[in-house]
């Protein structure tokens, strides 16, 4: 059993394996199941994330209107061609879009590690699929491995909006994808953990802030910008680079952030975005009330 990234990474690199299959083994001994239903359980998830994937791009849109549609969007700017940034960094993004954009038109996810955060892996997965060429069981393994660099997380500060902020959902989403994508390309579990450090660490303090408390704004565009940050932090870290705070200090300093974040900014709708003018318009005219004033 692993506790944190430190001791996950000297697992895999003493037994020379793969983070992920560290994570499965660990799954073993916890459940008490299979190697076989703990991969058909991941293979379960994969296919609802693909899905997912597949219906956002073909284009939903919320009950409430606030999101949809911007998926499409994307993919349209991207066939053109004339993008500024890379096309697999917009592809991964566009799928991220996609995916929150089914779960805020109460369709079918797989929250990694929540809803609200869901569209960072999978976004990420079958964006660099197209570059990686991965086989269906390298798939699975890019989700147990953003699973075990989840699951430290959720044992050592937090995965939710409410108690740490958008820092402890998208943020935790995007090093764990980032760790994924690091593995999925050949680059090391040190080099897992340092792409897991450097998206986290520029994620700290970001705020839950949902317009009228619902999970779509400004959830849907973060899950857009988590999924490019994983991407460029995957590549910082196969170039070599490293962050000088490590991987546990990092997600440390994430909760000790969030113990100390106002309420108002950890998915109450009080502050930030939520409290805007234009915020609170938006909260009235989708429950004919604002919720805060009670009017």
């Amino acid at each position: 059993m692993f506790r944190n990234v430190a001791e996950l990474v000297e697992l895999a690199e003493s037994q020379n394996k793969k983070i992920a299959e560290i994570m499965i083994e660990q799954e073993m001994e916890f459940t008490g199941k299979s190697r076989e239903t703990i991969i058909a359980q991941m293979e379960a998830n994969l296919d609802v994330m693909e899905k997912a994937v597949e219906r956002g791009l073909a284009g939903v849109q919320s009950v409430s209107g606030l999101t949809g549609g911007d998926a499409v969007l994307i993919q349209e700017y991207l066939q053109k061609g004339n993008f500024l940034s890379g096309d697999i960094i917009l592809d991964a993004v566009s799928k991220a879009v996609a995916t929150n954009e089914v779960n805020a038109a109460m369709g079918t996810i797989c929250a990694t590690p929540t809803a609200g955060s869901a569209g960072v892996v999978p976004g990420t997965l079958f964006a660099v699929k197209n570059k990686l060429n991965p086989k269906k069981e390298d798939m699975v393994n890019f989700l147990f491995t953003s699973g075990a660099f989840g699951f430290v997380v959720a044992n050592n500060a937090s995965i939710s909006g409410a108690a740490g902020g958008c820092q402890a959902e998208v943020g935790s989403a995007s090093g764990m994808a980032a760790a994924a994508i690091v593995e999925m390309a050949g680059g090391t579990p040190s080099q897992c953990a340092e792409a897991m450090a450097i998206t986290l660490k520029n994620m700290l303090g970001l705020v839950c802030d949902p317009v009228a408390g619902l999970v779509e704004v400004p959830c849907v565009k973060r899950n857009a910008m988590g999924a490019a940050n994983a991407m460029v932090a995957a590549d910082l870290a196969l170039a070599g680079v490293t962050s000088r705070i490590p991987c546990d200090e990092v997600i440390d300093a994430m909760y000790r952030i969030g113990q100390t974040m106002p309420t108002a900014l950890k998915e109450t709708a009080q502050g930030g975005l939520a409290a805007t003018p234009t915020g609170r318009e938006l909260e009235a005219k989708i429950f004919g009330v604002s919720l805060q004033k009670g009017e």
